[in-house]
């Protein structure tokens, strides 16, 4: 006698748990799921698990050395041109002189400012 549908699924899951399967489910946008299908094409995987679980297990043997450098985020360096950096600047200074509860102290002034007051507190002192 055939197994009914509901019968095979039950096998299959009782498979699955004896086995220690789990279900990993994993959100991709566009570009990586175009990277798996290429890799796939090129290996000649038509299961998406299949892929996955190959990658895993290879990258895995390659071991600490040889995994981590693939396992690093590609991190996009940026960098701000002087013409940029003059603008916002331009740009930062004309929004501060625009509102009038603004002042503007620059680093020099700052430093100017405190040597005076250290100074002037070493010479009050001494009278």
């Amino acid at each position: 006698m055939a197994l009914t549908q509901k019968q095979r699924d039950e096998r299959t899951a009782l498979k699955r748990q004896k086995a220690g399967e789990e279900e990993l489910r994993l959100r991709v946008r566009p570009g990586t799921k175009q990277a798996l299908s290429e890799l796939m094409e090129w290996a000649g995987i038509e299961e998406q698990g299949e892929a996955l679980t190959l990658m895993i297990h290879h990258l895995h043997a390659l071991g600490p050395g040889g995994a981590l450098p693939m396992l690093e985020v590609p991190r996009h360096e940026i960098t701000v041109s002087n013409i940029v950096a003059l603008e916002f600047h331009r740009k930062s200074m004309l929004m501060i002189h625009q509102d009038p509860g603004c002042e503007i102290i620059s680093p020099a002034m700052e430093a100017n400012r405190l040597c005076s007051d250290a100074h002037s507190m070493l010479h009050d002192g001494e009278h």
